[in-house]
C-alpha cells in the first residue's frame, strides 16, 4: 500500500502543513538501483583521536579535502580513548553534519571496548550514544551508525553496505567487525556468483525480496515453501534461474531432505519462513503459542543442527536469521512472536563463534521493523501509520530494505561479521 502521507508532505502545501503543526517530515529515501548503484557526491573522512586504522586498505574512496555536500562522512573515532578526546568527536562532526546530502551517511568508526582500560572502554561506549542520538535528530533520509573494528580489510563489505544507498533503511545500528581475514569476490558485481544459496519462505513478501537479491549478486538461488505454496515458489524459482523445493519447514526431517536435495552443499542459508498468531496472553490458547513458536524458532534450531551435522554447509558459508524488533523491544498481543524472534536473537549470539570455528560458517540476523506488505497493508490504519512514523526516517521499510541487508551478511566477505544482529527498522524509536 502506497504511503500517502509520505508523497503528500513532498508537497509544497504538504510541506507547510507538516511544519507548522510539528508533524513528522519523512524525506524519501535514495535505494539502491542499477543504474544508480552508489551515491551521488564525495565521502568525507574525519578523524577524531590518534588512530593506527589503514582506511586506504578498504578502498572506500574516502577523501580529507572540504566538500561542500558530501554524500557521507566516515568519522575515524577509534583513536578515542577518554573524554578529552570525545571532544574531537564534537569538534569534527560539528562543523559538517548540516552540510551532508540528503539520504547521506555518517559512519563512525571505533574500536573495541578495551577490559583493561576502563577509560578507554568508557569513551568507546560513548561514541554508541552519540550514534543513536545523532540519527534520530539528522533527519532528511539521512543514516548514522557505528562500526567497531580493528582492521579496515576486513570491514570493507561493511561499510561498502553502510555507506551506499543499499543500507536506506539502517541506522543507529552498532555492528562489530572481528578480526578475521576475509578474501574479495572475483567480481564485485555478482559477489555471490558460483554459491548456491536457500532462502525459507522464499514464494512471496519479504522472502521474495531476498531471493530475487541473493539472485542478482549471482547466487542460484533455492526458494523454499510450503507444498500449499508450490505454485508461486516455482514462479519465482523460474523468474530468477533458481529451482524451488516445496517442503515444510517444520518437519522432523525437513534438515536431512535440504542435504538430501542439495547433495553438492550449500553457502548462504537464510531462515526468513515465519508465522503470526497475535493475541493477548490472557486470551491465547496453547496451540496459537505452540504454532508460532514451532515455525519461527524450533524449526530453525532443527534445521540449522542437522545442516551443520551433515556438513551440507560449506566452509566460508553463512547463517542469516530472521528476527524481529518485537522480539527486542516486545510488543502488546505478541507474547508468542516476541519469544519466539527474541530466541533468534539468542541462538545466533551463542551458535556463532562455534559455528565459525568448527565449520567455518558465520551466523548473524536481520530484524526487521514496519515493512511494507501485504501484512502491513492489512493492519488498521492509525496503528499502521504509528508504526510507519514512529522511527528515525518517519516511514515504513521495504522488503528490499531487509534483503539488502540480508545480502551484506551473506557477502563472501563478510566473513568478519559474525554474531550480529542487526535491525532495520528505520531506527524505530522504541527499544534499545
Amino acid at each position: 500500500m502506497a504511503d500517502r502521507y509520505l508523497s503528500f508532505t513532498g508537497t509544497a502545501p504538504g510541506r507547510f502543513l507538516t511544519r507548522r503543526l510539528g508533524l513528522p517530515q519523512p524525506a524519501p529515501l535514495r535505494r539502491w538501483s542499477p543504474d544508480r548503484p552508489g551515491l551521488d557526491g564525495e565521502r568525507l573522512l574525519l578523524t577524531a583521536g590518534k588512530s593506527d586504522l589503514d582506511l586506504a586498505a578498504a578502498d572506500l574512496g574516502l577523501t580529507t579535502a572540504p566538500a561542500e555536500h558530501p554524500a557521507a562522512v566516515v568519522l575515524d573515532a577509534t583513536g578515542v580513548r577518554d573524554v578529552d578526546t570525545l571532544a574531537e568527536v564534537h569538534a569534527a562532526l560539528h562543523p559538517v553534519v548540516r552540510s551532508v546530502a540528503a539520504s547521506g551517511r555518517i559512519v563512525v568508526l571505533g574500536a573495541p571496548l578495551d577490559p583493561a582500560d576502563h577509560h578507554q572502554a568508557a569513551a568507546q561506549q560513548a561514541l554508541e550514544g552519540f550514534t543513536r542520538s545523532l540519527g534520530k535528530e539528522i533527519g532528511r533520509g539521512r543514516t548514522v551508525n557505528l562500526v567497531r573494528l580493528t582492521d579496515a580489510r576486513a570491514a570493507a563489505s561493511t561499510l561498502g553496505f553502510l555507506l551506499s544507498p543499499k543500507s536506506a533503511y539502517v541506522s543507529g545500528q552498532v555492528v562489530e567487525v572481528g578480526p578475521q581475514e576475509v578474501t574479495p569476490p572475483d567480481d564485485p558485481d555478482r559477489p555471490l556468483a558460483g554459491r548456491t544459496a536457500l532462502v525459507t519462505g522464499a514464494a512471496r513478501g519479504i522472502g521474495e525480496a531476498v531471493a530475487e537479491t541473493l539472485a542478482r549478486d549471482g547466487a542460484r538461488v533455492v526458494v523454499l515453501d510450503v507444498p500449499q505454496a508450490g505454485q508461486d515458489a516455482r514462479r519465482v524459482a523460474d523468474r530468477l534461474g533458481g529451482t524451488a523445493l516445496a517442503l515444510d519447514i517444520t518437519a522432523p526431517d525437513a534438515g536431512e531432505r535440504i542435504a538430501a536435495a542439495l547433495p553438492d552443499g550449500l553457502d548462504v542459508l537464510v531462515h526468513n519462513a515465519g508465522i503470526t498468531r497475535d493475541r493477548r496472553l490472557v486470551n491465547m490458547p496453547a496451540e496459537r503459542w505452540n504454532a508460532v513458536l514451532d515455525v519461527n524458532l524450533a524449526s530453525v534450531l532443527r534445521t540449522t543442527d542437522a545442516l551443520l551435522a551433515a556438513g551440507a554447509l560449506r566452509a566460508g558459508g553463512r547463517i542469516v536469521a530472521t528476527a524481529s524488533i518485537a522480539g527486542l523491544a516486545g510488543n502488546a498481543g505478541q507474547t508468542n512472536y516476541g519469544a519466539s524472534k527474541a530466541g533468534v536473537a539468542g541462538l545466533v549470539r551463542a551458535l556463532a563463534p562455534r559455528a565459525l570455528a568448527e565449520h567455518g560458517v558465520t551466523v548473524n540476523a536481520v530484524a526487521p521493523g514496519f515493512i511494507e506488505t501485504k501484512m502491513t497493508a492489512a493492519v488498521p490504519l492509525f496503528i499502521r501509520e504509528a508504526g510507519r512514523r514512529m522511527n528515525s526516517l518517519a516511514q515504513g521499510g521495504l522488503p528490499s530494505d531487509v534483503a539488502e541487508t540480508t545480502a551484506w551478511l551473506a557477502h563472501p566477505a563478510s566473513g568478519a561479521v559474525n554474531g550480529q544482529v542487526v535491525r532495520v527498522c528505520g531506527q524505530s524509536l522504541l527499544g534499545a
